[in-house]
């Protein structure tokens, strides 16, 4: 039977609302897709002429994947980063480079870069610079990721906050792993200053070279240049303090978490390092450099991996490293600038020392024993012993001051006592919300990983875990979608962010409507330090007995 006349006019008239629906759909896509609010820019540097975009809506310009150094490739492998050559025309700059090769090892990296590769030595630069802005403070920043991992195109580190501030933003590429710290005796053999390693910590120093020769072009000033980073960024920063090569090229520093100093990353003697470099290239039977350089990426990259080593150490090399950054310090051998520093609450859960044990009087004293046979009772009275809550606050404390926080204080320690340039000391507390996707679970480290129901419940925070102050401070909350923000973290992040901007323009972080950030005294036994919560306060230090046992402990003292 056919349908009716009505029916057919029904029908017609139902599909023309589809198809004008449709229409409206595709056209809002459409228009949704090109709302680009940017215009081409173009600035003259050293090499030759780069291309970015000037995003009008939100005033600034912004220059992605500029190369620093030649490629680390082929013969460049495992060498000193090498100067640019010229190029002709004009380069574009639009696009995040390739990041360092490496594996996924943490879980709270999430990159914006075109892949991986060994060609990964470029930086990112944003700028609230007008065409004739000139003089603007810096800050170049070093990721973190324990020298195997890490990007410098990470939404955490995202520039255009700091730069909305009248910052010059960089963010910098450097080489991880086994292509950014190997060693090997071929290797010293054949640079001319006779040592090897540190290839990731050059790349740094050469990005530093860049900005002094380049930064003017982004209205920036090369004498005003603060370097940041966080845990292996942080160790970067001291590094970079340490090092004679980088004397001049910056005027303030700022670390979060982590310094290179025993047993935090610390660099090992040269000898040690080319031992370490060749027992392995044994053990993947390529002895030789030249069968080293002969390999692939891909055959190197699963070498590495299959051993199952982290990283390989840094070095006294004789040339970026001297001596270590104790005996650097020491000697007042240091770059002498301002340097703000801290680390967070909770650095690591007190799993970490329980080894898995549960928290009772029985195992804690166990493990402290086990871990300290001749000092024990006096690590008892720094990291007491009661109720089942004292003894895990206590474990996450010696946790924490034994994989960073100690290493972080004795750096402060160190440039408090050997520089006439003020130090500012912070403890950041504020714990994150919790995680927005109910399939992740928070990492032992400051990372988020699947939620596994088989493995054991992570216990509820006791405070600000590793990295989880870097969105914070650098005014990127709104990037990183992993947690379900509150009106408190975006006053905390206000909070932070606008200390360290104003560190990075004067030197000193204090401001308008901020709480009053003194500086530590060079001789004083309990010295400021500023707690960053929702209600951030100076308060005299009170643990810093804890760090002074672990100094004898180390043998840094």
């Amino acid at each position: 039977m056919s349908p009716d006349k009505a029916t057919i006019n029904s029908t017609l008239a139902y599909m023309k609302k589809i198809k004008l629906l449709f229409a409206a759909s595709c056209l809002y896509i459409s228009s949704t897709a090109q709302m680009n609010y940017s215009f081409p820019v173009q600035a003259k540097i050293e090499n030759g002429t780069i291309e970015g975009n000037y995003d009008t809506k939100e005033g600034l310009q912004e220059y992605f994947g500029v190369p620093f150094a030649k490629p680390p490739v082929g013969n460049l492998r495992w060498k000193a980063p090498q100067p640019l050559d010229n190029w002709k025309g004009v380069l574009p700059t639009k696009k995040f480079g390739p990041r360092p090769v490496q594996a996924i090892v943490f879980g709270d990296m999430n990159s914006r870069s075109a892949g991986l590769s060994e060609d990964c030595l470029y930086l990112n630069v944003w700028t609230p610079a007008k065409h004739d802005t000139k003089g603007l403070p810096v800050l170049v920043y070093f990721y973190g990721g324990g020298f195997v991992a890490g990007d410098a195109s990470e939404p955490r580190y995202d520039g255009a906050s700091m730069a909305k501030k009248g910052i010059v933003a960089v963010t910098v590429n450097y080489r991880l792993n086994i292509f950014g710290f190997f060693a090997h005796p071929e290797l010293s053999a054949e640079a001319s200053y006779k040592g090897c390693g540190n290839y990731g910590l050059l790349d740094q120093n050469a990005a530093l070279k860049w900005v002094k020769k380049n930064i003017a072009a982004f209205g920036g000033d090369p004498s005003k240049v603060t370097i940041a980073g966080e845990s292996a960024g942080s160790i970067s920063v001291t590094a970079q303090m340490a090092s004679p090569l980088s004397k001049g090229l910056f005027a303030g520093a700022i670390g979060e978490s982590g310094a290179s100093i025993n047993p935090t990353l610390s660099p090992v003697p040269l000898k040690e390092a080319e031992k370490t470099g060749l027992d392995f290239a044994k053990s993947i039977n390529a002895p030789t450099l030249a069968q080293l350089r002969a390999m692939s990426t891909q055959q190197i990259y699963e070498l590495y991996n299959d051993s199952k080593r982290f990283g390989f150490p840094t070095v006294i090399d004789g040339y970026f490293y001297t001596k270590t950054v104790p005996q650097t310090f020491n000697a007042h051998e240091q770059s002498m600038v301002p340097l703000l520093l801290g680390w967070n609450s909770a650095e690591i859960p007190g799993q970490a020392f329980m080894q898995g044990q549960p928290y009772t009087d029985e195992n804690y004293v166990k493990r402290v024993k086990e871990t300290y046979p001749n000092d024990f009772e006096e690590v008892l009275k720094l990291y007491p012993h009661g109720s089942d809550k004292e003894i895990e606050l206590s474990a996450t404390a010696l946790s924490a001051d034994r994989f960073i926080a100690y290493s972080t204080w004795k750096w402060f320690d160190l440039h408090r006592k050997n520089s006439n340039q003020p130090v500012y000391r912070y403890m950041f507390s504020r714990i994150r919300p919790p995680l927005a996707d109910n399939s992740l679970t928070n990492g032992l480290a400051g990372g988020t990983v699947k939620k596994d129901a088989n493995a054991p419940k992570m216990p509820a925070p006791v405070g600000a875990s590793h990295a989880s102050e870097i969105e914070y401070c650098m005014g990127n909350l709104y990037l990183v979608k992993d947690y379900a923000w509150t009106e408190d973290d975006y006053k905390v992040s206000a909070t932070m962010e606008n200390y360290f901007a104003n560190f990075i323009k004067t030197g000193n972080p204090n401001g308008k409507d901020l709480p009053n950030w003194p500086a530590a005294l060079k001789d004083a036994t309990d010295p400021d330090v500023m707690v960053i919560d929702v209600d951030s306060k100076a308060v005299k230090a009170k643990d810093d007995a804890r760090y002074l046992f672990l100094d004898k402990a180390y043998g840094n003292n």
